[in-house]
């Protein structure tokens, strides 16, 4: 069955959404929490939802290529997902926002957003909290700007070199108490990279119109300013005249 194609967010019925895509660790979460927080607007963690999926698959023994298991995954009661406080992540009621950010399930979401019939199932979920937000949402992923709202208000591609990149996600890691060598995570982000800009749906690949922002040799501070900034003016030029609050 064909889902409908993203209702038009420039329409003033419909709330405004910002699109942020890109790699692993060019600065999307950093940079759209911090965006959603100053506009005032709903974060959607699209990553964290097929992180979700992947942690699930595992816990069911399902495959992470099983394209029936996943359906009847994601079909069942095994699969209950909500945000709750400040951007956690529950999982059948359990609180999974480190357990998803693992590089075994990191590469397990890899695998699992390229499959047709979880990319279907969750399409329909990602616009409702979109849809839903009250004042606006800011989504980030790879696919938000070419396939979830293609008529995103604002749409940026954030990117930065594999070696920066690399050096932001061990930092992470280890901060969460993960011991590992950059050059493994390296290796694991150019194998994402690689099956996330090949795969035939959803392909990892900015929108025609959207704000290319090379993250390399920039503060993230710098980045939320200037993506701001240009959200701001974007969003004040809607049709409807809707003004984002924050400062």
């Amino acid at each position: 069955m064909l889902l409908p194609r993203a209702a038009c967010a420039t329409d003033p019925r419909v709330p405004p959404i910002v699109a942020i895509d890109g790699p692993a660790g060019a600065g999307k979460s950093t940079v759209a929490r911090e965006l959603a927080r100053r506009l005032g607007f709903t974060i959607v963690d699209t990553g964290a939802i097929y992180r979700a999926v992947a942690l699930a698959a595992k816990r069911a023994g399902v495959d992470w290529e099983d394209d029936e298991g996943l359906g009847s995954l994601l079909d069942g009661t095994q699969f209950q997902l909500a945000f709750a406080g400040e951007n956690r992540v529950l999982l059948q009621g359990d609180d999974v926002t480190e357990a998803i950010r693992t590089p075994e399930i990191s590469r397990g979401a890899s695998i699992v957003s390229a499959r047709p019939v979880v990319r279907t199932k969750l399409l329909g979920l990602q616009r409702e909290l979109g849809r839903r937000a009250p004042r606006g949402a800011v989504l980030e992923g790879r696919d938000i700007g070419t396939v979830v709202f293609p008529d995103a208000d604002v749409k940026f591609f954030l990117t930065a070199s594999d070696q920066a990149r690399a050096a932001r996600r061990q930092s992470e890691l280890q901060e969460k108490g993960l011991a590992v060598d950059v050059a493994e995570v390296l290796a694991d982000q150019r194998r994402r990279d690689k099956d996330d800009s090949e795969r035939a749906i959803a392909t990892l690949k900015p929108a025609p119109d959207a704000i290319l922002v090379d993250t390399t040799d920039m503060d993230l501070g710098e980045v939320v300013e200037e993506c701001l900034r240009i959200a701001r003016e974007r969003l004040r030029a809607r049709p409807g005249g809707e003004k984002p609050s924050g400062k």
